[in-house]
């Protein structure tokens, strides 16, 4: 990490490998068991990240405080329903919001598609066949009370912007998909992409350059470095699901992936390395902080072990000087999901104790944090109560088979590089 860091503020220019063959597939070192426990691990880990943050979700530190105190587990949601949130009221602990949503639906893209490439419109008419099965669903409902159209209400307001643009891209209309882009969530950066890059990640494991490449391509509803912040995204996990993968692995694809070229860009540069850069700063400081702030090492090594808010105020601190007008937008998602992620030394409960209780879009940064994670160290060192809970309450509550989307998606992995 310290050599990551000296790379970081150095002035030399980052070296990146750029040219990337569009079908290149490389051999898998991973056994197949090694695969399937890398895929579940990414999609069960992205899912207790959601379900921890799920209920404290766009929250201040100073409401999680006084509601849940320091969250270091799962809890239940005594909150509203909402197209983005939760879809049915007082969830029990380990459920899930839109960010699991979002796996499940990319997971059943996945199931049926070739790694060589990924096409970018069959994705977008995957998205619109949910939408409009959504609309259909509305059409014969035949109720005389509310509450089956609220129901599905949510489901379609769930994808109504993505629909936007979904629709005019699918039918070649530049015109139209650049209007739905641009009114897009009303026009904001908003963490699109993010929602779904791990587990694109996932599909083209230990190819972090081919992940990107893909991820990019699928990056429809982006705009901006957002789709460089996807793309990123995807590669970390791809990274982060190599043989024996080490953290260098997965942060040095920030700094050497780039086949977009957007270090080249004339006077911006690129603005993801940039927030690498503040992530990198921020640990450092922070940490120097509590140094000084606990002088005994016996103080400071059990403050680091157990973690609390004083412990962590210092970095939470330097986060708020970052924000942006929306805290969804894919700048400041990726940088709290790196500072989190290197000040916890990848350390999985850790990371997304220090994501949840941070606030803002905490489900979100915790699940984008969570997927990478559980891709790195797998399902099997998961949490055992954490994982086993995600995936009973998703089953049972929301009809969602974390086990049977990653076995339909890995079996396709399989067949395909055999």
């Amino acid at each position: 990490m310290l050599a990551l860091l000296g790379l970081a503020i150095s002035c030399k220019s980052p070296e990146t490998n750029t040219d990337i063959p569009e079908e290149e597939i490389k051999p898998l070192t991973l056994t197949d068991e090694e695969l399937k426990d890398k895929v579940l691990g990414m999609l069960v880990g992205s899912a207790i990240g959601d379900a921890m943050g799920a209920p404290t979700e766009m929250w201040s530190r100073e409401m999680i405080s006084a509601e849940y105190g320091f969250v270091q587990d799962l809890d239940s949601m005594v909150r509203e329903v909402s197209p983005e949130g939760i879809w049915k009221a007082n969830l029990p602990a380990g459920g899930t919001t839109d960010d699991t949503r979002w796996k499940k639906l990319a997971f059943e893209y996945l199931a049926g598609e070739n790694p060589k490439t990924l096409d970018p419109k069959q994705f977008a008419s995957h998205i619109l066949a949910q939408f409009d099965g959504y609309l259909a669903e509305y059409k014969t409902i035949e109720s005389e009370t509310a509450e089956p159209f609220e129901a599905n209400s949510l489901k379609v307001g769930w994808l109504q912007e993505w629909a936007k643009a979904a629709r005019p891209y699918v039918k070649n209309d530049l015109n139209g998909y650049q209007i739905g882009l641009s009114t897009f969530y009303g026009g904001e950066m908003v963490c699109a992409g993010l929602l779904y890059a791990p587990a694109i990640g996932a599909f083209f494991p230990e190819n972090p350059e081919k992940a990107y490449s893909e991820a990019f391509k699928l990056a429809l509803f982006d705009i901006g470095y957002a789709k460089d912040i996807t793309a990123l995204s995807a590669a970390m996990t791809s990274a982060a699901m190599k043989k024996e993968a080490t953290q260098a692995d997965v942060l040095d694809v920030l700094r050497s992936v780039d086949p977009e070229k957007y270090y080249g860009a004339r006077l911006v540069g690129r603005s993801s390395y940039r927030i690498l850069q503040t992530a990198l700063q921020i640990v450092q400081e922070a940490k120097t902080t509590n140094e000084a702030k606990f002088t005994t090492e016996e103080e400071r090594f059990a403050k680091a072990q157990t973690w609390t808010p004083e412990y962590l105020q210092p970095v939470f601190e330097q986060l708020d000087q970052h924000l942006q007008d929306m805290p969804f937008h894919a700048g400041e998602i990726h940088l709290q999901v790196l500072t989190a992620m290197i000040f916890a030394d990848f350390d999985f409960e850790k990371t997304l104790i220090f994501l949840v209780n941070y606030g803002r879009d905490n489900d979100t940064t915790a699940a984008i944090a969570g997927g990478i994670l559980g891709a790195y160290f797998g399902f099997d060192r998961l949490p055992e109560q954490m994982k086993n809970q995600v995936l009973e309450v998703n089953k049972n509550e929301l009809d969602i088979d974390l086990v049977e989307l990653s076995e339909n998606m890995t079996e396709n992995l399989l067949r395909r590089y055999k």
